[in-house]
């Protein structure tokens, strides 16, 4: 039988970084700074309320939208930061991946055209790919700002109907300063575009924390989505939520309800005690964090690597254009011949290309092992 596979999923490649990480595999003794998780343990008081939860039977379905409790304790969080969506307005999703594919879903036609950040996360493109639209891609300054000149052309050129925002970024850890977020505000307010904004690391966020729906007016254009996986390191408890007009709420919720029901829920109790007991846990995490990537940062300028200072997320984005090597080339011998592992940097789009990442989501001690054999490496071959 030909043509099983869809089109649009037969499109679709397998993430850059989960094929770089497929490779590390044959090297057993490599040292790596792959992959974008946490290494900190869930909070005590979050395990233990999961743990009461099961223990109690809460073990159910939810609401398609989630406990109202959470819901409740998100809307106050985010008040925090100047976002006002009210508890009908916010939903909990299968971690922030779940709640990504429902707001393109909802919204995104056959045809569409959607502006993303390049580099960016992978992912953002094979959803678009999988909804049948058409991705093109904004630039960045060399500090990896968001060239607000190139995005205000790409807007007026090509009209795109959705328009990808994700800061603190995967993979250069860039956040949003005042100035570009109110461009970016402005670009929203004043053209037929709707925002989607994967704030997953927002309390990964190294200076003070913008995002363009602070100004509640573009509330029915904007679809915030986020969750715990960094904030509370509970990756694998798939817990997320998504925010946005009752319009677009109850599209999402759609696909949502057909697609998983509800979120786990003895995973949402969890994090329902997280947001209320658990924030100075974030607090320690996120100085700790600061630590190693001003580590990692200072042993890289000292390698000779130009460098931009990350502020936010766990990642840093330096370029590796002097050795002349293409990224994939580069990576892969210094994963064959140094035993440390990074992720290309065109596994986040064409204009990675000339850079790798690193996550510094270790501990210093196996950073530095990491970077002793990178920096070894590169004296001995250039």
């Amino acid at each position: 039988m030909e043509n099983i596979i869809a089109r649009d999923v037969e499109n679709i490649e397998i993430s850059g970084i989960r094929k770089f990480y497929n490779a590390v595999q044959n090297y057993p003794e490599t040292v790596s700074f792959i992959f974008g998780e946490p290494d900190f343990e869930v909070p005590e008081k979050i395990k233990q309320s999961i743990k009461n939860a099961l223990d109690s039977g809460k073990t159910g379905y939810t609401s398609n939208l989630g406990i109202s409790q959470l819901r409740e304790e998100i809307s106050l969080y985010l008040a925090e930061k100047k976002i006002k969506y009210s508890p009908d307005d916010i939903y909990l999703t299968v971690g922030c991946a779940e709640g990504l594919l429902c707001a393109f879903k909802a919204i995104v036609n056959v045809g569409d055209t959607v502006l993303m950040p390049n580099p960016g996360f992978p992912s953002y493109k094979s959803i678009v790919n999988l909804c049948g639209a058409n991705p093109i891609y904004y630039e960045f300054n060399e500090d990896f700002s968001i060239n607000i000149e190139d995005l205000e052309n790409k807007v007026n050129t090509y009209k795109p109907k959705v328009l990808v925002l994700s800061f603190p970024s995967n993979p250069t850890g860039a956040i949003l300063n005042k100035q570009n977020m109110e461009s970016i505000y402005k670009i929203i307010k004043e053209n037929d575009i709707i925002a989607i904004s994967d704030e997953i690391y927002c309390e990964l966020c190294f200076d003070k924390y913008y995002t363009p729906i602070q100004h509640e007016d573009i509330k029915d254009k904007f679809i915030l989505v986020s969750g715990f996986s960094k904030m509370f390191s509970m990756t694998g408890l798939r817990i997320g939520y998504a925010c946005a007009s009752q319009e677009i709420l109850k599209a999402m919720l759609k696909v949502h309800s057909y697609n998983v029901s509800c979120a786990p829920s003895i995973c949402q109790w969890g994090a329902l005690t997280g947001l209320r007991e658990c924030r100075q846990d974030v607090y320690n995490m996120r100085d700790e964090f600061i630590k190693r990537r001003d580590y990692v940062y200072k042993r890289l300028i000292n390698m000779g690597l130009d460098v931009v200072m990350p502020k936010g997320a766990f990642y840093i984005f330096p370029s590796i254009e002097k050795f002349g090597l293409k990224s994939n080339e580069f990576c892969l011998r210094l994963l064959k011949e140094a035993g440390a592992a990074v992720v290309p940097g065109d596994a986040f789009g064409d204009k990675g290309e000339g850079y790798m990442r690193l996550s510094y989501s270790d501990k210093i001690n196996n950073l530095k092992e990491g970077l002793d054999r990178i920096e070894n490496w590169i004296k001995t071959n250039f």
